[in-house]
């Protein structure tokens, strides 16, 4: 099932990845689809805490891992700005965006 928060609902996750020819098509949506399922599981799950909130991205972020990608410079950081965009999107607004992604081998 979709998003249902309308901030993330009319959010173009990924977009400098997808305007750029470097990033294979279906690796960037691959990448959207796992921000996708983030959300979706935060919906569901409702973490209480930040604890809570890092296991899963931290299940996000393993992922992003598997996905077979040059995950450059650029990517990294718009990657990781989508990261803190879901968790602010849900009210996690001291999240720390390097323990969002801290399990990243990209």
């Amino acid at each position: 099932m979709p998003p249902t928060n309308q901030r993330v609902a009319g959010h173009a996750f990924l977009k400098g990845m997808a305007r750029d020819s470097f990033f294979p098509d279906h690796v960037v949506d691959k990448g959207k689809e796992i921000l996708l399922r983030l959300c979706e599981r935060i919906e569901a799950e409702q973490p209480p805490d930040l604890a809570a909130l890092y296991v899963l991205t931290h299940a996000a972020t393993e992922e992003f891992n598997e996905l077979d990608a040059d995950i450059e410079t650029t990517a990294r950081e718009e990657i990781a700005e989508d990261f803190w965009f879901v968790a602010s999107a849900y009210g996690f607004a001291d999240v720390d965006v390097e323990e969002l992604i801290a399990p990243r081998d990209w």
